[in-house]
């Protein structure tokens, strides 16, 4: 859905606005909280019913990121809103938050005006996302949002450089590609199924000027890749695999990336319970990340060839549903047993990755799924796990998720372990089989996904436990939030 905010710069001064609310950026100064330089000087603080100094004072504001106090001042014969909005030390990562907490307090109002605090390029870039991503909305409720409760129309920013606009610009595409992304994990499963998801890589394609290519169930038949088909197969939607190629003027590298899709996830007959199974409609987050990753490659100028996988299939139970013992033949010629048909998602990613590495020559490989609940009960909702075999690889992601807000935490590929990825019947299981090396499960995970990268530099995200949102909170809304989309663009445009 388009965000019903716009965020644009202004040339001018906060007095000059008409704005429905007017907002002053506060710091943290060295010796208690301080405007921004320029502010006090833009002929507003004759509105203020006291001195910034004795308003800081009164309302206890420190300047802290996303602090904010609101109350009417008199203008123009009438009262408009004004709020002192806290943005620290305007560091990117200080203004992402005070742009969401302001998105979430215009709620209501019409049109919302920021003097802007100064700050550089990629701190308006951070701005932007967190403001528009906080007011991001999905909903399919027949009533229209209450008044009160939609998204500001349009945020000013005031006193915008030239550098600044281009920046905000630039975190509005970033925004918006991950917008694209909750959108499509956030829709129901029952318009969900993997034809609907090739239809919607049909269509960016064509928006984003990318090649595309969609193999049907006839094709993937054809050509071996058992394992898709056989995580599909117990459904009567049948499974599908993406391929969308994003080639600028004289690529320097070719990355790909592959999604997980499995858009929805019964568990097959490893049965989940009604609690877990009520989520999965958003088990394909992988793939929408890298379909939307795709789709902001141009306007942000990457420079890097990017191919990207969306290994799509529905999980589900019927009398054609793989059982537990039987054993697959991946793309690669690989076999794997299925001892447990919940563990999925790495299935269908094997299939994507040994393509990947045996036809597209790629420098790097890179896979994005909510994999494991082990990667979340080690780190909570905040943080992915990052699997690598490339220390530089890990570092640039790193690097790029921190810029982003979305932290990542490297995982060892502990080699002591890999004797658990193995089956007595065939090459690989899709679960541990050794009790005695613990619940490594995430790790067990990637250490089966790495038998697929033919070797190649290779990296593994999983979001199993940031990539859904049990609540409102900073940037995120209910739902989907496509986790790792702005940390893939942002090294994707680095490289």
């Amino acid at each position: 859905m388009p965000f019903a905010t716009e965020i644009r710069p202004r040339p001018g001064t906060l007095a000059e606005s008409t704005a429905d609310l007017l907002v002053l950026p506060v710091l943290t100064g060295g010796e208690g909280p301080e405007a921004a330089e320029g502010v006090a000087d833009g002929g507003l603080t004759s509105a203020l019913p006291a001195p910034l100094t004795e308003l800081f004072a009164h309302y206890s504001l420190t300047g802290a990121p996303g602090e904010l106090s609101r109350f009417p001042v008199s203008r123009d014969g009438g009262l408009v809103g004004l709020a002192l909005l806290g943005v620290g030390s305007g560091s990117p990562a200080d203004l992402r938050k005070a742009g969401a907490v302001l998105a979430r307090a215009a709620r209501g109002d019409g049109r919302v005006a920021l003097a802007w605090p100064g700050a550089d390029g990629e701190a308006a870039t951070a701005f932007a996302e967190g403001a528009l991503l906080a007011s991001y909305t999905f909903t399919m409720k027949s009533e229209p949002v209450p008044e009160d409760r939609r998204p500001a129309e349009r945020i000013e920013v005031v006193g915008a450089t030239d550098a600044v606009a281009e920046a905000l610009t630039r975190g509005a595409r970033l925004a918006e590609a991950t917008a694209l992304a909750r959108d499509l994990i956030n829709t129901p499963s029952l318009t969900k199924d993997p034809e609907w998801m090739a239809s919607r890589a049909r269509e960016v394609a064509e928006k984003a000027e990318l090649s595309v290519r969609v193999w049907d169930e006839k094709d993937l038949q054809d050509e071996g890749f058992g394992a898709i088909l056989a995580v599909g197969q117990g459904s009567s939607r049948a499974s599908r695999l993406v391929r969308l190629t994003y080639t600028p003027e004289n690529p320097v590298g070719h990355v790909v990336l592959a999604g997980k899709g499995i858009t929805f996830d019964t568990g097959g007959l490893s049965l989940k319970p009604n609690e877990n199974m009520s989520l999965m409609k958003t088990d394909m987050s992988g793939s929408a990340i890298v379909l939307a990753v795709l789709s902001a490659l141009r306007d942000l100028g990457v420079r890097t060839k990017v191919t990207g996988l969306l290994a799509l299939a529905e999980n589900s139970i019927s009398g054609d549903a793989t059982r537990i013992g039987d054993v697959l033949t991946t793309y690669t010629g690989k076999t794997v047993e299925v001892l447990n048909s919940d563990a999925e998602g790495r299935l269908v990613l094997a299939d994507a990755l040994g393509y990947a590495s045996s036809e597209l020559e790629p420098d790097l490989l890179v896979d994005v799924a909510t994999l494991t609940g082990a990667a979340k009960v080690a780190l909570g909702t905040g943080m992915g796990a990052l699997y690598s075999n490339d220390d530089e690889v890990a570092a640039e992601l790193t690097k790029a998720a921190d810029a982003a807000g979305e932290p990542l935490w490297r995982m060892p590929l502990t080699e002591e372990y890999v004797p658990t990825t193995e089956s007595r019947v065939a090459d690989l299981a899709n679960i541990g089989t050794r009790r005695e090396l613990g619940p490594a499960g995430a790790t067990d995970a990637a250490l089966f996904l790495r038998e697929f990268t033919g070797g190649l530099p290779w990296a593994h995200l999983d979001i199993a436990g940031p990539g859904r949102s049990m609540k409102e909170s900073g940037l995120l809304s209910k739902g989907g939030t496509a986790f790792t989309t702005r940390t893939l663009l942002r090294w994707l445009a680095e490289r």
